[in-house]
């Protein structure tokens, strides 16, 4: 079987439908006001009622309070949540939603230690680290640093793009992919061809 493959940081419904019909497993939306991919969550709403059947919705928060979030989740009813910040098992698994919890591919990560952290959590998505940013970044991180055969599912993010992702998928197994700036013209603008070869590599890597 392929990975499962996200594409984040959807931002119109043009992006939203070439993406289901080219074979992305997952959208997500940037619920998070600081970011450049920021949709307001009845923007994405409009959206997701307009998608076909089988693709599932994601929403993504950064530190945000738990009014926001639930604000949110009512405003825009995704099928998963999605924490990039500094949140605790006890604040992501509060909304009777399935969750992701994003780790920060520092130089001293313990992922061992962010399974247990986050038993809850669906799967853990790694993403490399910037003081500046939180995802959408462009950069790598050390693919070699991954653990193989983990108890809980990882999501590999952090500067995948058409031309790498083989190679990632060639080195370890991940339960999924998760790319946002490497498919864009533009922040929060998808091209079509580079959605298109992206998933060719990871179609072509589980040959």
């Amino acid at each position: 079987m392929r990975a499962k493959i996200k594409f984040c940081g959807i931002t119109n419904l043009d992006d939203a439908i070439t993406a289901s019909k080219l074979g992305a497993d997952a959208l997500g939306f940037v619920f998070y006001s600081k970011s450049s991919r920021f949709i307001s969550p009845k923007e994405a709403n409009k959206i997701i009622q307009n998608l076909p059947p089988f693709i599932s919705t994601v929403g993504l928060f950064v530190n945000q309070s738990k009014s926001e979030v639930e604000q949110a989740i009512n405003a825009c009813p995704v099928n998963l949540l999605q924490f990039h910040g500094d949140e605790d098992e006890l604040f992501c698994n509060q909304y009777n939603l399935p969750y992701i919890k994003a780790i920060p591919m520092k130089s001293d990560i313990n992922l061992l230690k962010c399974i247990e952290d986050f038993d809850s959590a669906k799967a853990l998505l790694l993403d490399s680290y910037s003081k500046d940013t939180r995802g959408g970044s462009g950069k790598v991180f050390d693919w070699e640093t991954i653990p193989l055969n983990p108890s809980k599912p990882f999501i590999i993010a952090g500067g995948l793009n058409p031309n790498n992702v083989k190679s990632l998928l060639e080195l370890i197994d991940p339960y999924g992919v998760d790319v946002s700036s490497g498919i864009e013209i533009d922040k929060g603008i998808k091209d079509y061809h580079l959605m298109r070869k992206f998933i060719l590599g990871v179609t072509n890597a589980s040959i």
